[in-house]
C-alpha cells in the first residue's frame, strides 16, 4: 500500500473554501482505480492548516491520480490560496489488519 500525507497552510479565512474544494473532489478521487481512501480534514490545532491522507493500492495508482483531471482541477484553486509550499510525505506500507 502507498500512503501519502499532505499538509498545507492557507489564510484562516480561506480554509473553509479550500476544504470545500477538496470535499467536491472526494467522490471522484475515491472512484479512481487503486484508491482506498482520500480524506481531507482541517487541523484542529492550527486554523491555517489542511491535511489530506491518501491510501493507494500502488504507487502507479497514485501517479495516475497525480496526473488526473481531479488533481489538476483542485490544484488550480488551491495553490493560489497556499501561504507556503505544501508538505507531502509518502510511505510504502504493509496492511497488517483491516477491521470493520
Amino acid at each position: 500500500m502507498f500512503i501519502v500525507h499532505v499538509d498545507f497552510d492557507v489564510a484562516p479565512q480561506d480554509r473553509p473554501h479550500a476544504l470545500a474544494v477538496l470535499r467536491m473532489e472526494v467522490e471522484d478521487v475515491r472512484a479512481l482505480p487503486g484508491c482506498r481512501s482520500f480524506a481531507p480534514y482541517p487541523d484542529p490545532a492550527n486554523p491555517s492548516r489542511i491535511s489530506i491522507v491518501h491510501e493507494w493500492e500502488t504507487t502507479e495508482a497514485f501517479a495516475a491520480y497525480a496526473a488526473s483531471e481531479a488533481f489538476a482541477r483542485s490544484g488550480e484553486e488551491l495553490r493560489p490560496l497556499m501561504t507556503a509550499p505544501p508538505s507531502s510525505r509518502r510511505f510504502d506500507a504493509t496492511l497488517i489488519e483491516d477491521r470493520a
